[in-house]
């Protein structure tokens, strides 16, 4: 029975990576993070090239932090991560490290995502009702809406772990009403990587 039981759960797993595998899942992941890279470089040089030629950035940082309440910082985040996420992580992490209880605000800045992205997931679930603005939506994120119908969970993970636009990945979730108790177990994982994040950033600053 138990021998049974194993081949059934191979025999699923090898039919769900030749599904991935020919509706383009693999690619479309590679492409996404290729795109992806560019960006994460550029934000690592430039924090590098401020640090040693602009300003003493581990100072900036502690200036920064004593400047601005941690609530409104946290707030901004929250709101860009609603919003398509219009201001790169990456940044906040930084400031994170520099704060006086480094893994608590950064638990907090994961938290702020993952209820940034439910905030999303909940726009989507709107959209929908009001046919007018879910038409001009379906042609902007077409891509995001077809992808999200064709791989449904796994693409909310790799949106989750990875710099895909998580936003934009919760928002076509909910336009496809995606089941909210799976999106909101699988949006878990973005706790994980702000903490995979932070140790690379922390390091850096």
């Amino acid at each position: 029975m138990k021998r049974d039981a194993k081949s059934k759960k191979k025999s699923r797993l090898r039919l769900l990576h030749q599904y991935y595998g020919y509706t383009g899942f693999y690619k479309f992941v590679g492409r996404s993070v290729r795109k992806a890279i560019i960006p994460i470089l550029i934000i690592v040089g430039a924090i590098f090239a401020i640090d040693f030629y602009v300003l003493d950035l581990n100072q900036a940082l502690v200036t920064f932090t004593e400047t601005y309440s941690p609530t409104g910082i946290l707030s901004v985040f929250f709101v860009s991560e609603s919003l398509l996420g219009l201001v790169p992580p990456e940044i906040f992490i930084a400031w994170a490290g520099k704060s006086a209880l480094p893994i608590f605000y950064l638990s907090l800045l994961a938290l702020a995502s993952y209820l940034g992205g439910i905030v999303s997931y909940f726009i989507g679930v709107g959209i929908t009702k009001i046919p007018a603005v879910q038409k001009q939506i379906e042609v902007n994120l077409g891509k995001y809406i077809k992808n999200t119908r064709k791989w449904g969970g796994f693409l909310i993970i790799v949106g989750a772990l990875l710099p895909i636009p998580y936003s934009l990945t919760s928002i076509a979730a909910g336009v496809i009403r995606f089941p909210f108790m799976s999106y909101l177990m699988f949006g878990l994982l973005r706790f994980v990587r702000f903490y995979l994040y932070a140790l690379v950033i922390f390091e850096m600053v």
